[in-house]
């Protein structure tokens, strides 16, 4: 037959790499079934193993029927989330690119056919899902060696063990430094505040961006970062024990560390931030490094008023100049706002986005640019089902030969 069909199986959390070292995507019949057989004699309970032989299975099954096909597995990340669907539309575009199909057969265990599905319907048309269910036994026992299993791999051994260890540490260090047991408990709840709202992802795609590479000319920013990051802590420190001896107020005490902490920490900021832009920079992702750009002035000048405020309750301004630096700190809030929507007119201006496609920073297809209003700062997408909406030009991410938004 005509009809050019991808069997494409998926492991999300990238067992596959884990246990056999072997890299997505895995692309061809006699290369998955040699992934496959590694991947069972190296964990005979993975289910993604069973999985690639199904689609192998079902490639052989096409194959008698006459279809041109093809087969591919890919994989995700360990982390599941952001970075695993990042990773999943990456190698499929890589397959894609190899095997030119009209269609695709998608062979799951059920566990990732929800994430993989909008990610997939938006490059390729997916004619059938192939759910490959595993016999599992109903005793207890099993239940108890399933979860012993779990425990073994490095995402769920991190939550059962690592976090109360690291708690435990904390409660440690600080009876040991005499500083009670509020610092672990602040500890805590800033990790259930970037826990509770959803900044994990953000946060882990930014460390992974910091870039420790002597390769890269940003790496001597970013150690230089550091060393003022620790440089800020020793000094916040030292404002708070100076202030300690002559009064024992608490709020007093935190405005003074906070303003010792805060004399030099922007330098900080500003030093990881150029490297940041820089490597942006060199990968092409214009829009993002200007809004890099913008976070930057805004982090700062909302330090700069946090600093002014401890500086007045401790009584080394008057609150008349604390409200004058407040008035000016707004105003360099609406330029830095100003000058990023204008250079991101200038670059768009520049970049012929009319007729692009436009997908989400998951990989999800949005619709195509019918028209681009710079003055209002605003584009018009048409989805597939004729809908035209708007979008700020502040949500590109990057453009190529697509346009990606947040």
């Amino acid at each position: 037959m005509t009809e050019r069909v991808l069997v494409l199986a998926v492991d999300i959390d990238n067992d596959l790499y884990r246990k056999t070292r072997i890299t997505g995507p895995v692309i061809g019949r006699s290369a998955n079934l040699k992934a496959a057989t590694k991947l069972v004699f190296a964990d005979p309970q993975d289910s993604d193993g069973n999985t690639m032989f199904e689609a192998v299975r079902k490639y052989d099954e096409l194959k008698k029927m006459d279809y041109a096909v093809g087969i591919a597995t890919i994989t995700g990340a360990e982390k599941e989330g952001y970075v695993a669907d990042a990773e999943l539309s990456r190698q499929l575009d890589r397959v894609l690119d190899t095997f030119k199909a009209d269609s695709c057969v998608l062979v799951t265990d059920g566990a990732s056919d929800n994430r993989v599905l909008p990610i997939l319907k938006t490059r390729i048309k997916v004619n059938s899902v192939d759910i490959l269910r595993m016999k599992q036994a109903e005793e207890f026992e099993n239940t108890y060696f399933t979860i012993l299993e779990k425990l073994k791999e490095p995402h769920y051994a991190r939550i059962v063990f690592g976090i109360p260890a690291i708690l435990l540490l904390l409660f440690a260090i600080s009876y040991y430094l005499n500083f009670g047991w509020q610092l672990p408990v602040a500890i805590i709840g800033i990790y259930l505040i970037i826990k509770g709202f959803g900044l994990e992802d953000a946060l882990m795609s930014s460390f992974q961006g910091f870039g420790f590479s002597v390769r890269r000319a940003s790496f001597v920013l970013y150690i230089s970062s550091m060393l003022f990051f620790v440089i800020s802590i020793i000094l916040g420190y030292g404002y708070y024990a100076h202030t300690l001896a002559t009064t024992s107020n608490p709020i007093t005490l935190a405005a003074a560390a906070i303003e010792g902490f805060l004399l030099i920490f922007p330098i900080s900021l500003v030093l990881y931030f150029i490297g940041r832009i820089m490597d942006l920079e060199n990968r092409h992702m214009r829009f993002r490094a200007i809004s890099q750009g913008s976070y930057v002035g805004y982090i700062i000048i909302g330090l700069a008023l946090l600093y002014t405020a401890a500086a007045w309750f401790i009584g080394q301004l008057y609150f008349w100049e604390f409200l004058v630096l407040s008035a000016a700190a707004i105003m360099l809030g609406y330029l830095v706002s100003y000058i990023s929507l204008v250079l991101k007119k200038r670059a768009i201006s520049k970049a012929d986005l009319k007729d692009k496609n436009v997908i989400n920073d998951i990989g999800a297809y949005i619709g195509k640019i019918t028209n681009v209003d710079t003055k209002s700062g605003v584009m018009m997408i048409k989805t597939d089902y004729g809908r035209v909406i708007k979008f700020d030009i502040d949500r590109i991410t990057s453009v190529s030969d697509r346009v990606i938004v947040r």
